[in-house]
């Protein structure tokens, strides 16, 4: 039996082994010291690299430090201090929106389940994964950003393109305990070896696990299923 003859799950676990093996130092590529500082870094990741929002973050944290702070932050000065990230408007009322929901409802807490932060405004699947993965250790799903939405379906893990279908079919082909490392290995494979516009099939140590390796780039239609919430 070749590698492309193996099933969905038997190769999404060959190639979880890979990726541990490619990248065994991966982590988070946010900087934050507590898990309200992940979150709004996650917030302000949206559309935007996680390079940009470090080089946001630090003059943002030093002035508003806590969810106490930035929520009591005038709105036009963190809209100043998170421009660069761009849709910074809507940005910087979604991550204080968060914040005086977290003071006021969560005692100034981020909630531990997903449940809960699903309520806050700006916040979705993608920021709940990544905050109760690194901020609490839980893994409650595998975070699907653009990089592990395009590389699964090239790998042929998945024939989805809403976000939360991929994630439903990554969750049942890997273990629940690596469903973050998952996530973080291949965007750190995405941004070295298989771009979106010219994936280098040549020498990537994936190819022959790839049913889309040697093609022209992989290319999902666009989902007709509304955004999730």
């Amino acid at each position: 039996m070749t590698p492309k003859q193996l099933t969905p799950k038997q190769r999404a676990l060959e190639i979880l082994t890979r990726l541990k093996h490619l990248y065994p130092d991966a982590k988070c590529s946010l900087d934050y010291e507590t898990p309200v500082q992940l979150l709004v870094a996650t917030i302000l990741s949206a559309q935007c690299t996680d390079e940009r929002v470090n080089l946001v973050t630090p003059a943002l944290f030093e002035r508003f430090p806590n969810a106490e702070a930035i929520a009591a932050a005038p709105l036009e000065t963190l809209e100043q201090l998170v421009r660069s990230t761009g849709f910074y408007r809507n940005k910087a009322r979604n991550i204080q929106a968060a914040c005086h929901k977290i003071v006021t409802e969560f005692r100034g807490e981020v909630p531990n389940s997903m449940e809960q932060l699903l309520t806050l405004p700006g916040v979705a699947r993608k920021t709940s994964n990544v905050v109760l993965a690194h901020a609490y250790g839980i893994n409650a799903g595998v975070t699907v950003d653009t990089h592990v939405k395009r590389l699964s379906y090239r790998l042929g893990l998945t024939q989805q393109t809403d976000p939360i279908k991929v994630e439903r079919d990554l969750m049942k082909l890997l273990p629940q305990p690596d469903w973050e490392n998952w996530s973080i290995r291949l965007i750190y494979h995405g941004r070295a070896t298989c771009m979106a516009r010219k994936p280098d099939c040549d020498c990537c140590k994936l190819a022959d696990l790839c049913t889309s390796a040697g093609m022209a780039a992989a290319k999902p239609t666009k989902s007709k299923s509304p955004r999730p919430k």
